[in-house]
């Protein structure tokens, strides 16, 4: 881990609220001097202490951050938690302080994001302590020739590292949650490393591929968003237990196989989320929700409505129809109205 952004000492321990509260730095401007960093809601003072030091990655932060709360909302629209946000900080409401698979999905999420965001931030030439990766060089095994800028995603993954895992470190014995936030802090990081891919371009007369240039680049993010997501649907639960003098966290059920550092991990079961609940922010409930009247899965209405009927109306829709390619170069279409049935949770 470089050295650069990386805090020594013991570390705070704050409120068990997950990392996602980094999408608060998408209401402030540009973070573009140190006393910015003390303003930042939701950090603790070691975050504040490398955010001093690391000013101009921390845009790239704020953009991670937003990528996580968008990338959360498309994963989960069509489920009864479906990451609405809150203003305030956690963003997601006491949904995160809760050790559930929501929780393991948003902690996940929220460590690629960022280290995912710094990367790119790297990679494009906008931050000037890192750059493209420099050690991805010469001639590869298959025969191509290692140029271009090629992801670094190492340094990426260590400001992730640093900054995100900071509020879960902590001296000497490790409570079960913190231990659970770190290993999803992980997982969500392996699901870019895991997946990084070589793109090439051809060089030759005639477009004949003679010389081929290749580089490594990290996967689109709604495919990580995808892979976390598999790995929610596939969460293990777990209980702390000493192994000699170490806490690890192990299956509850020891019939289930070990869980990998890609998958996650979760320690309460979650609640229904079918009602508002005013003494847990962030459980809005499912009333108003729309839901399909012919699917059997969760988004269906008797799954999304938990039983409890749903209204049905019809709606005018305005679609574009009868396109037309012209020569040249464009498409032109036609507005076409028609009703259709909308359902929605009672």
């Amino acid at each position: 881990m470089s050295d650069d952004f990386e805090v020594g000492g013991e570390n705070e321990m704050g409120e068990p609220e997950c990392t996602i509260y980094l999408a608060k730095l998408s209401s402030v401007g540009s973070i573009s001097d140190e006393e910015t960093c003390e303003k930042l809601r939701g950090l603790i003072q070691r975050q504040v202490q490398i955010c001093k030091r690391n000013v101009e990655v921390m845009d790239a932060v704020r953009r991670g951050a937003q990528l996580a709360i968008d990338e959360c909302q498309f994963q989960f629209r069509n489920r009864r938690w479906n990451c609405s946000t809150l203003e305030s900080v956690p963003v997601f409401g006491k949904v995160v302080t809760q050790g559930t698979r929501e929780a393991a999905f948003v902690y996940a999420i929220s460590a690629a994001s960022v280290a995912f965001a710094v990367t790119r931030a790297c990679s494009s030439g906008e931050l000037d302590k890192c750059g493209c990766d420099r050690n991805v060089h010469g001639v590869s095994p298959e025969g191509f020739q290692w140029s271009g800028c090629s992801d670094n995603i190492a340094y990426g993954v260590a400001f992730s590292q640093s900054f995100v895992d900071i509020r879960e470190r902590s001296k000497g014995q490790s409570s079960n949650r913190a231990l659970m936030n770190l290993h999803n802090n992980e997982a969500g990081r392996k699901a870019i490393l895991n997946n990084m891919r070589v793109e090439c371009k051809c060089h030759g007369v005639s477009g004949s591929c003679e010389v081929k240039t290749c580089w490594k680049a990290m996967p689109p993010f709604r495919k990580v968003g995808n892979i976390i997501k598999e790995k929610f649907d596939g969460a293990t639960e777990v209980e702390l237990r000493k192994v000699g003098t170490t806490k690890v966290l192990v299956p509850r059920n020891s019939q289930f196989k070990p869980h990998t550092d890609e998958d996650l991990v979760y320690l309460d079961p979650s609640p229904d989320f079918c009602e508002h609940d005013p003494r847990t922010p962030g459980i809005l409930g499912t009333a108003g929700r729309f839901c399909n009247k012919t699917s059997k899965a969760i988004d269906g209405c008797e799954l999304m409505c938990c039983g409890r009927g749903f209204h049905t109306e019809e709606v005018e829709v305005v679609d574009r129809c009868s396109c037309k390619f012209h020569w040249c170069c464009y498409v032109k279409c036609k507005q076409c109205r028609k009703m259709v049935e909308m359902h929605t949770c009672r």
